[in-house]
């Protein structure tokens, strides 16, 4: 299993603390060494960059490790160095204005995928296509990934018939897909047949929008008339690792970053009906050398 699945019953940042083995050094062990299997790029760089220490950025001078989150610019760390991803679809944060940049993980998946995901800062909030949207949030009409695609369709395909009530047509094989859509597996491969099956999976949805704030601010965007429209995704049986977590909500509530990664997760196996490799790991490439930095520090002080 490569995912964040099977380490959230590895390490003490999650809840669910089921172990694999009843040796109490095995399982220390295990927590100097968080979100197991995943398939990640060297962290060499990191510890090379962590070992010269914080350094200032180019831009704003501000004093900065791995990188800057106010200017969102590499620091002590060359493009070259880190893994870069390519999404089947695109990404939208809306990043309420009080979220400290500094504690905020979404700043990772731009980096990590800079051509596909795309920072605003509330108020600020593109114009969306109804019915090639979703936003990541939950609520009492949310569906899950598996059903997201069917209700898009229906979406579209009841706003043509003025009738949201008939079923999902068969989806048009035939249909162009803009580039976000296309996968960075199949854009590679130069399979027409491969491409086209796997625009046909992905169509209509064009982008996917995620709110980067506290569970305590989300309401002011989550209710705004302009998202109000958009079909609304809930990720499920989800805990969060984050080691920030927020006092009083449940470990369900999510990292953005760890929003992300399960979203596409899910997307991949569920809508492009392929079996998960490890295709996006690497959006939790400094999330999981900050975690294990982070865990292993608590180690050293004893508070694990």
């Amino acid at each position: 299993m490569s995912s964040l699945d099977q380490d959230q019953r590895l390490h003490p940042g999650c809840r669910d603390k089921t172990t694999v083995s009843s040796d109490s050094s095995d399982t220390r062990e295990l927590a100097k060494q968080p979100l197991q299997g995943l398939k990640l790029a060297s962290h060499a760089v990191l510890e090379e960059a962590q070992h010269r220490g914080r350094l200032k950025c180019s831009k704003c001078g501000g004093s900065r490790m791995f990188f800057c989150y106010t200017c969102c610019e590499l620091v002590g760390v060359s493009l070259q160095e880190i893994p870069l991803i390519k999404l089947p679809v695109k990404i939208d944060i809306i990043k309420h204005p009080n979220e400290t940049d500094g504690k905020s993980t979404a700043i990772h998946a731009k980096i990590l995928a800079p051509g596909d995901v795309t920072i605003y800062t509330y108020p600020c909030i593109p114009e969306f296509e109804k019915d090639k949207v979703v936003l990541v949030f939950p609520g009492p009409g949310a569906v899950s990934v598996q059903h997201m695609m069917q209700c898009l369709h229906e979406r579209s395909n009841g706003r043509s018939h003025d009738s949201f009530d008939e079923p999902c047509i068969k989806r048009r094989k035939s249909e162009e897909v803009q580039g976000p859509a296309r996968t960075a597996e199949n854009s590679d491969s130069g399979n027409p047949d491969q491409a086209k099956s796997s625009e046909s999976r992905v169509y209509p949805l064009q982008r996917v929008v995620f709110i980067d704030s506290t569970w305590n601010q989300t309401n002011k965007i989550s209710t705004d008339e302009r998202l109000q429209d958009l079909l609304q995704v809930e990720l499920k049986m989800r805990k969060t690792c984050f080691w920030r977590r927020q006092k009083g909500k449940p470990d369900t509530y999510l990292a953005t970053i760890e929003a992300v990664y399960y979203f596409l997760k899910d997307f991949h196996e569920h809508c492009l009906a392929q079996e998960y490799s490890g295709e996006y790991d690497n959006l939790l490439f400094f999330y999981s050398y900050l975690h294990s930095v982070i865990n292993k520090a608590k180690i050293s002080a004893g508070k694990c």
